[in-house]
């Protein structure tokens, strides 16, 4: 079914390119963006053998705005077949969201035990934005996501996790 569905949308995709329907074809990619994250490496496969690599790049980015836990699953299907920098790259572009969103997104993740997600989360974040953008991630429940963010930023370097601890300190938070 898996295989039916990839060749049907890259059917789909080949022809609204063909005719120029470029609008369509984008809205196909958000739609496929939800697909389950098994589905996604051997789509990437079929995309990039047929000629459509970018429209595989717009899926990504699509894919980039999923909730947290689904983001993060569909970077850990990439990673598993092979495609690691386009898992990521996922990652990269889907912690530009909002400070408080993922901060919101993180406590989600703690709630249900999700550890190895929320330290996949956590580590693109701290590599990809700011000591102060990464601060104010905290407050939406400072004694959990704190310590969080600073194991997370102890894992990129030690310059980084003090550049937090900094930032924490001057946000208001106890590092």
């Amino acid at each position: 079914a898996d295989r039916r569905d990839i060749a049907r949308i890259v059917t789909a995709l080949a022809r609204l390119r063909g005719e120029g329907r470029s609008g369509e074809a984008h809205a196909l990619l958000v739609e496929v963006a939800h697909w389950p994250a098994r589905r996604l490496p051997p789509l990437a496969a079929e995309l990039r053998r047929t000629g459509l690599g970018a429209d595989w790049a717009t899926l990504l980015w699509e894919a980039a705005s999923l909730p947290a836990e689904r983001l993060v699953a569909a970077a850990d299907a990439l990673a598993a077949a092979g495609h690691t920098g386009d898992g990521e790259r996922i990652l990269r572009q889907g912690v530009a969201r909002p400070a408080q969103e993922i901060g919101r997104a993180v406590l989600g993740l703690a709630g249900e035990g999700r550890r190895r997600e929320i330290r996949a989360l956590l580590d693109a974040y701290v590599r990809v934005r700011t000591p102060e953008e990464a601060a104010r991630s905290a407050e939406p429940g400072p004694g959990t996501l704190v310590p969080l963010l600073l194991a997370a930023a102890r894992g990129v370097s030690e310059e980084r996790h003090w550049d937090l601890v900094h930032a924490l300190r001057v946000a208001g938070f106890t590092a």
